[in-house]
């Protein structure tokens, strides 16, 4: 008679929860540290925005006369609107268009550039590229206003001063955003496609606007907002470069208003620097509104960029 041993049981392996991960039913571990100090930054940065806010709606006796954070008893936002349009024959008007015109054109001028100099960075080899390539990097780390005096000598030799290129022109060539679009272009094109379109029978420059650029849309869009927010923003460049206060761009101009507030110069009035303060706020709502509307172009193109094909 034989006789038959049940079959072995194999147990399953004991798994031991990895440190830090996060277990099913389990809510996740807050950080009282790491709280604190993304409110103190949420502070740092929203609270000289709502100072603006609040400024804006007062008269430049409540400036120094009411707390800086609330309100006055009489606010005025509107009547400081209308008086900042109104100064000076409405010269606020033609600043803000030129500085539109001055962020737009050397905003889309710079992300081509950026691109079109990314791409050859990034799909194209040739002798010195690396050098190349380095020097890029090297001018990356230079700042903008050593720049600004050789600049304006290389300009008025030129004899560009005191006209709108003087501002666009130098706007144009961003390293850093050369940069950007070459470690972008590198995963964001896939050599197939290209090399598919090749085959295809197309040239490099329509493969470039016809492909590539499309798949570098959103490194494009990253590019753009940060050469518009910087042309919007720049302050000493137009200072050295412009006389003419028609060509003033918002930055300047305002700052004009405010030494003639200080001075009480040629055209300043008890209101002067409560206008300061509101064509400040109105400066920034068109930045707020191009980041409102290419932050999801902005978004998707740091994701992108940033996971290998």
């Amino acid at each position: 008679m034989t006789t038959t041993t049940p079959p072995a049981t194999i147990s399953p392996p004991v798994t031991e929860p990895v440190p830090g991960a996060r277990t099913k039913g389990r809510r996740p571990r807050r950080s009282t540290p790491l709280t604190i100090a993304m409110l103190a930054a949420l502070a740092y940065f929203l609270l000289p925005l709502l100072w603006l806010l609040i400024a804006s709606t007062k008269s430049t006796q409540d400036l120094f006369n009411s707390f800086g954070l609330w309100f006055s008893h009489t606010p005025q936002l509107l009547t400081n609107i209308r008086e900042t349009f109104a100064q000076d024959d409405g010269v606020f008007v033609h600043w803000l268009l030129n500085t539109v015109v001055y962020a737009v054109v050397s905003a889309v001028g710079a992300a081509l550039l950026a691109a079109a100099g990314g791409y050859g960075f990034a799909k194209f080899r040739f002798r010195g590229d690396r050098a190349a390539f380095n020097l890029v990097l090297g001018a990356v780390m230079v700042p903008t206003t050593a720049l600004a005096i050789p600049t304006y000598l290389l300009f008025a030799k030129a004899g560009l001063v005191n006209t709108p290129w003087a501002i666009i022109l130098p706007s144009l060539v961003n390293p850093f955003g050369l940069y950007l679009m070459r470690v972008y272009a590198q995963d964001a094109v896939p050599d197939s496609l290209l090399e598919a379109a090749r085959i295809d029978g197309a040239g490099e420059t329509r493969i470039f606007f016809r492909i590539a650029l499309r798949l570098l849309a959103p490194g494009l869009v990253t590019v753009l907002l940060f050469t518009l927010v910087a042309t919007w923003n720049n302050y000493f460049l137009p200072l050295i470069m412009l006389n003419d206060p028609n060509l003033y761009p918002i930055t300047v101009g305002l700052a004009s208003w405010a030494a003639q507030a200080q001075n009480g110069g040629a055209g300043a009035s008890s209101d002067m620097l409560a206008l300061v303060v509101t064509g400040s706020l109105i400066s920034v709502v068109p930045l707020v509104v191009a980041f409102l509307m290419l932050q999801r172009y902005w978004q998707s193109g740091l994701a992108t960029g940033g996971v290998k094909q």
